[in-house]
């Protein structure tokens, strides 16, 4: 049967198999023989690949959202934490009860990533098949199949921190991941080959990202030119992604075995690999989103080309359309020091519904929509690194310096900085180090992974209101005043934490195998996620 590609790679194939996935012939396909029979054809094809990462469809129309990598899944990660507030309740439906196997926001983040994987695999296949036909070197082929692996493998990691329970909910890791798709579903055949597989377990699905990682970085160049440094995979993205995923399967030796690959060894710690660096002032990444020494890989929007009204970070960050500030849980947090950069350099207030709030200035591009979504920047490493050393062998020299290198750009009084003297024990270095990725990431999703990788950690673990791993209570808007804001005192008015938190044993901790999916895929009906059946 003749393979067929989607014209631009702009509609892919669903991962949830429906009988009209395929149509062999569909009169806006064309062969592979066409697809990648130019160079500029096989360049397009990779480039497609970033634009699915972008944004895709949502289920039923033909509007593009935020998934799997826009606004709705750094508002996901968000929303399931307690530092952001949700206003006009679009992404309630992550913590409430109205959440269910067929809500639009679970379906389209499990769907649009697996449209992203598969055109992934087709790539990679038609790739192969160019450089065979003397179209492109191999070397180019190889390239690009690096390119989209780690692409690749971010979609599998994300999969696994919505739809998965952590690596350590069993000892060998062996309850259910995700599917884990590598070959192309183009064929009537593979998409009934597909409906077999499955779920993979959590330990082969990251060892598949591990796979699809070392392959990256051993083929990415090490640097590119002008803003594709950030928006096109590298060596050091892979690197950095891997120090990500060491962390959450609880490797810490690994962890920092990858760090130290790009990881300075002394402050201020600029990378040997790439030329990361610090930025000098917290807003820098944000501030020039395309030409800073600090964001490792980003996913680019711009003016003619984003994730639309209903998938960019500024539309829903700010004041565009007002569904997300910052709750006075964190800003009143007296370990957020008051005199902190990060307050005034990546904070706006504005009214809304007559509440002077605290909004997100990390994306200011407002109606035009060309912020880049963060996915890794260097401050990352060098938090994670820091947690890693802390595991590993304690208060020392080298974890402190790390923590210092990214707070003390922020914390600039001697006086209110970190020494080795500034920690009785580990536990209290660790507690820094969480607090500070509290601040940091604040507004870049990173607050709900936190959750999900400690969720089994004796020590670490985010605790809901009943002392067990979960997600703590949040403040709600409708019982919030102006007064309830009050910077750095330590102190939050207990009437308005009206939206209650959860552990891990409640069903809403993690998603559904989306409706959609269970209906078309027989062997994944029967895997579904406990307290959704």
């Amino acid at each position: 049967m003749k393979k067929i590609l989607y014209i631009l790679f702009g509609l892919g194939l669903l991962f949830s198999c429906t009988d009209q996935a395929i149509n062999v012939d569909q009169k806006d396909a064309i062969t592979y023989d066409v697809a990648f029979a130019t160079p500029a054809r096989c360049e397009l094809a990779i480039v497609g690949c970033y634009d699915a990462a972008q944004s895709g469809y949502y289920p039923g129309n033909n509007q593009r959202r935020g998934y799997p990598f826009g606004a709705a899944t750094v508002q996901q990660g968000d929303m399931k934490g307690e530092n952001m507030l949700n206003i006009q309740q679009f992404f309630a439906v992550t913590y409430n009860g109205d959440y269910s196997v067929s809500s639009p926001n679970g379906q389209a983040h499990w769907e649009c990533t697996y449209q992203m994987i598969n055109k992934i695999n087709i790539v990679i296949e038609g790739l192969k098949a160019a450089a065979a036909n003397g179209v492109i070197t191999p070397e180019k082929a190889t390239d690009g199949e690096a390119e989209v692996r780690f692409l690749r493998a971010l979609g599998l990691h994300e999969l696994l921190v919505f739809f998965a329970l952590p690596y350590a909910a069993t000892p060998d890791a062996s309850h259910f991941g995700v599917p884990v798709s590598i070959v192309p579903i183009n064929t009537i055949e593979k998409v009934e080959e597909a409906k077999e597989a499955g779920r993979a377990t959590v330990a082969a699905t990251y060892q598949q990202i591990l796979d699809d990682l070392n392959f990256a970085e051993q083929n990415l160049a090490a640097t590119r030119a002008g803003g594709l440094k950030i928006s096109r995979a590298t060596k050091g993205a892979a690197i950095a992604l891997k120090v990500r995923v060491n962390q959450h399967m609880g490797k810490w030796g690994d962890a920092i075995t990858e760090a130290n690959k790009i990881v300075g060894a002394s402050a201020p710690f600029s990378s040997p690999i790439g030329g990361y660096a610090l930025t000098a002032t917290p807003e820098g990444p944000f501030a020039n989103n395309s030409n800073n020494t600090e964001s490792i890989f980003s996913i680019e929007n711009s003016a003619l080309d984003n994730a639309t009204n209903n998938g960019s970070l500024s539309q829903f960050y700010y004041t565009v359309r007002s569904l997300v500030c910052v709750s006075p849980i964190i800003i009143n947090a007296d370990f957020w020091l008051e005199s902190d950069l990060r307050r005034t350099q990546l904070l706006k207030r504005n009214t809304y519904g007559g509440i002077n709030a605290f909004w997100s200035w990390k994306y200011r591009a407002g109606t035009v929509m060309n912020d880049w979504t963060p996915i890794l920047r260097y401050a990352e490493v060098l938090l994670n690194y820091a947690e890693a050393e802390a595991r590993q062998n304690g208060v020392t020299t080298k974890a402190v310096s790390l923590l210092n290198a990214v707070r003390n750009r922020a914390v600039t009084t001697p006086a209110l900085q970190y020494t080795t003297a500034s920690f009785a024990n580990v536990e209290a270095l660790m507690k820094a180090i969480f607090q500070e990725r509290e601040i940091e990431f604040l507004a870049e999703g990173r607050r709900w992974p936190d959750i999900h990788r400690l969720t089994y950690d004796s020590k670490y673990k985010i605790k809901s209101k009943d002392g067990k791993a979960g997600v703590p209570d949040k403040a709600s808007w409708g019982s919030m005043k102006t007064e309830s804001y009050n910077p750095a005192s330590g102190v939050v008015d207990a009437n308005i934490l009206k939206t209650p938190g959860f552990n891990f044993e409640d069903r809403r901790y993690i998603f559904p195998i989306p409706l959609s999916e269970i209906t078309s895929n027989p062997k994944i009906a029967g895997q579904q996620n406990a307290g959704w059946d």
